[in-house]
């Protein structure tokens, strides 16, 4: 009998079918791949089996999990099994994770509800547990906060909570999409290990079909909330049926775009950039300061994209912030088309911003859930435009929108209404409207699947070409940044270790750190 059954398992919301029949089986100590585009159902199949979907979900259909079933289940049977016989790894830690409360309070609060432990033991097993995936200095990072640890850390912290009944089945939803590839690499042997050790199942749902042929015995495709394709990984992988698993296995991004003109203008020139945050305060006096970035040279011309490459916490988005002047520890030269930003307060640089635009990592946290689509667009033009009308700003929204291949008319739409990778577009978007000449992306396809990156870098060198952007490219997926990238500054520790053309620093690594990365993102020829 399987461990999980999954039977003609039906969601619908208002006007739309986000799973439609679905069958799936997880046997015992085994380990299932749940893969497809954004929108194809994963994470919806996830939160079914768990019993979170939404109170406007309308859910037929059956879970069974260990001859128990799921579906309709008060909440009383659910919370015996969840966190008990089931453990949930979500995709962003950072949502997940309570800040007001320490790693160890929140791993200790499944051990405390569904073993009765108490505080003194609930401590010392989060202590345990934290060793067990491998985070350094257990014992102290009991009293973190969740801001206070890396991603990969907090996804270490978020597998601990999981892992903290010794659950039967492991839900892990797309848990390494936002980490650099070393850290994937370290979470999917620890993971891997961990299986081992305990005895594991695990239904591990990712958009990238590097990481299912890694760590699964058996992958199923969804396709719009269909199954379209399931069997053993290597087989599935080797001779592919369905036309949208081969869809998948070719949406690596590839090619490369053309070089900058010759003679083109710079557009961003700086010098001996640094960031350093003040050090913990003791009980008389701060510690030494962090430094997040030591002295970093950046020069950008026109239509020229630099790709910024490291571990996490090697200081990329640090950087990224000091050169939009949205660091305040930041220090050193900024120039941006010949004004020095460095010496100018916020009111003097208020006019100048609409010349370099941010787009950020997490659309859906960097949207705002009360204004329209179109609304967030032409937020930016009430302020760098004061002068245009409603009616006008509108009509510019609606150019922006399909500038970046959106239909006009969703601008209307709020920002759940859309995917991930359209919400995207309109983070692009708003960033275009204003006309920028310069454009620091931080990590912008990270949490996207690979057909939607694909897209995504095409519609960059499309407005590239168009407006002669200067972009600086913050990505750990060194696949990306191969296709979108001129050159490549790779960080570690805050410093410059490998600088130079993006085929010379990603296909002849110089140093092995450069190499470490590259061997990690598993980069074929190009």
């Amino acid at each position: 009998m399987s461990l999980l059954a999954v039977r003609a398992l039906r969601v619908r919301y208002p006007g739309l079918t986000a799973l439609d029949g679905l069958d799936l089986d997880i046997a015992r100590s085994e380990t299932l791949a749940l893969v497809g585009e954004s929108g194809s159902g994963k994470s919806q199949a996830a939160l079914a089996v768990m019993g979170l979907l939404p109170a406007d979900a309308a859910v037929s259909g059956s879970v069974r999990f260990d001859g128990t079933e799921l579906v309709g289940a008060p909440r009383r049977a659910l919370d015996r099994v969840r966190g008990a016989r089931i453990g949930m790894v979500f995709q962003e830690p950072m949502t997940a994770l309570d800040p007001l409360f320490t790693v160890g309070h929140q791993i200790g609060l499944p051990l405390r509800a569904h073993r009765g432990l108490g505080r003194r033991q609930a401590a010392a097993r989060a202590r345990d547990l934290l060793g067990l995936v491998g985070l350094r200095d257990a014992a102290g990072r009991l009293g973190a906060y969740p801001h206070e640890l890396s991603g990969g850390e907090r996804q270490r912290v978020m597998i601990a909570m999981a892992l903290a009944c010794e659950p039967d089945l492991l839900v892990a939803d797309e848990p390494t999409t936002a980490l650099d590839v070393t850290v994937q690499a370290q979470l999917l042997d620890l993971l891997a290990g961990l299986k081992e050790r305990l005895g594991l199942a695990m239904l591990f749902i990712t958009h990238d079909l590097r990481l299912a042929r890694r760590i699964s015995q058996r992958t199923a495709v969804l396709r719009a909330g269909r199954l379209v394709e399931a069997g053993p990984t290597d087989r599935l992988f080797a001779a592919p049926r369905a036309a949208e698993t081969r869809d998948l296995l070719a949406a690596e991004p590839a090619g490369r775009k053309s070089p900058p003109p010759a003679g083109a203008p710079t557009v961003l020139e700086a010098r001996g950039v640094g960031v350093a945050y003040p050090g913990r305060r003791g009980l008389l006096r701060a510690g030494p300061p962090r430094v997040a970035v030591a002295g970093i040279d950046v020069t950008l011309r026109a239509g020229e994209t630099l790709g910024v490459v490291g571990e996490s916490g090697s200081g990329k988005s640090s950087l990224g912030r000091a050169l939009l002047r949205l660091e305040p520890a930041a220090h050193g030269l900024v120039r941006v088309e010949d004004r020095d930003l460095t010496r100018l307060d916020r009111r003097q640089l208020r006019p100048l911003r609409r010349g370099f635009q941010p787009v950020f990592q997490d659309p859906t946290g960097s949207l705002s859930p009360r204004l329209t689509a179109g609304e967030i667009v032409a937020e930016g033009l009430r302020v760098h435009a004061p002068s245009l009308g409603a009616a006008e700003r509108d009509a510019r929204a609606a150019e922006a929108f399909a500038e970046v291949r959106l239909d006009p008319a969703w601008r209307h739409r709020y920002p759940h209404a859309f995917s991930g990778g359209q919400r995207q577009r309109i983070a692009i978007a708003r960033a275009m409207i204003l006309r920028p000449r310069l454009v620091i992306l931080d990590e912008p396809t990270s949490a996207l699947d690979r057909t939607v990156q694909r897209d995504i870098v095409a519609l960059l060198r499309e407005l590239q070409a168009a407006h002669g952007l200067a972009y600086l490219f913050i990505s750990h997926d060194l696949a990306v940044v191969r296709a979108l990238a001129d050159a490549v500054l790779v960080l570690r520790g805050g410093r410059a270790v490998e600088r130079g053309p993006t085929a010379d620093v990603l296909e002849r690594p110089r140093e092995a750190y450069t190499r470490a990365l590259v061997a990690a993102a598993g980069l074929g020829p190009a």
